[in-house]
């Protein structure tokens, strides 16, 4: 079994399910999990996380993602994209000086009502098969963060852009917001995922370049391991004699380390101050085996689990 993340480029027409069900197929192994949906017309990053790396899919849910879209202006439609039933269209008479003001009041919180087309549910149902009932129902604006926006070009009545934002964040709902502020209306015309966290559309790999790499016998080279996904936290080597500690997934002392791998010290009792309160670590063996992330509490000089990767067996 594949143990990691491998990063895909889902392409236009797949959803991210077909995604993962291909995938199956390719690898032949069922456990495999995607870090979050991408709509059936877009395109981009899409990780996908494979045997131990399946518990890391809620912890890259969570990463910053970066988006290149398409807003088209003058137009509204019941799915907040082009694939939608046009409900409105105005002739668009904004100038590129108010264009570029809407686009970046949006920088930064804003109160986001989460379209009737997604996979949210309310009372156990999706919102989209609601909305496929032809039935509206009312949804709570959410906080979401705008990190960044930039108008890459204007021609009217589109406006091409890129946007990093946090978890939960709808593009085709920022660009109904946008069009909505301006008084024309707008509806996202594509989309382009380019960025999960670490991830970038530079190195995904289409399905048909992960099948060809395991004709080859290489598909190895592909996959992402876990702890590489955690590359920003200090690693650290539990002793021998602890290791039960680990195996278990158990707590530890910081006297229990060998050294800190980065820094190459010795830990001690006295050494407390190496690591801040609530720091994450991503912990090994003396082997070189990796087996999660604990979080360290100061006052008792001791590491906590915050998730474990390791599977039994191995």
């Amino acid at each position: 079994m594949y143990h990691g993340i491998i990063n895909i480029y889902k392409e236009a027409g797949f959803t991210s399910h077909d995604v993962v069900a291909k995938l199956r197929g390719i690898l032949k192994q069922k456990k495999i999990g995607h870090t979050g949906t991408l709509d059936p017309d877009a395109v981009g990053v899409l990780p996908v996380c494979l045997g131990s790396g399946t518990r890391l899919c809620d912890m890259l849910t969570d990463k910053t993602k970066e988006y290149v879209a398409e807003l088209r202006l003058g137009v509204t439609t019941d799915t907040q994209d082009m694939s939608g039933t046009i409900l409105t269209q105005k002739e668009v008479t904004v100038s590129e000086e108010q264009v570029e003001n809407a686009v970046h009041s949006f920088q930064g919180s804003y109160e986001q009502v989460p379209p009737m087309y997604s996979a949210l549910k309310v009372n156990g149902k999706k919102l989209y098969e609601l909305a496929r009932e032809g039935k509206e129902v009312e949804r709570k604006a959410r906080t979401v963060q705008i990190e960044e926006i930039e108008i890459l070009q204007i021609e009217l009545p589109i406006v091409k852009m890129r946007v990093q934002c946090s978890k939960g964040t709808y593009i085709r709902t920022l660009c109904d917001d946008i069009g909505a502020k301006l008084g024309c209306g707008g509806a996202m015309q594509s989309l382009q995922r380019t960025r999960v966290g670490s991830f970038r559309i530079e190195a995904a790999l289409t399905l048909a370049q992960v099948e060809k790499l395991r004709d080859e016998d290489k598909i190895t080279q592909a996959i992402v391991s876990v702890d590489e996904v955690f590359a920003d936290l200090k690693a650290v080597v539990v002793l021998r004699e602890f290791q039960k500690f680990i195996e278990n997934g158990n707590c530890f002392l910081q006297r229990d380390l060998k050294q800190n791998i980065e820094s190459g010290s010795r830990c001690s009792k006295k050494q407390s101050e190496e690591y801040r309160q609530d720091e994450q670590v991503r912990v090994y063996d003396e082997t070189g085996r990796f087996y999660g992330i604990y979080r360290y509490e100061k006052e008792k000089g001791m590491f906590y689990p915050v998730k474990m990767f390791l599977s039994r067996g191995e």
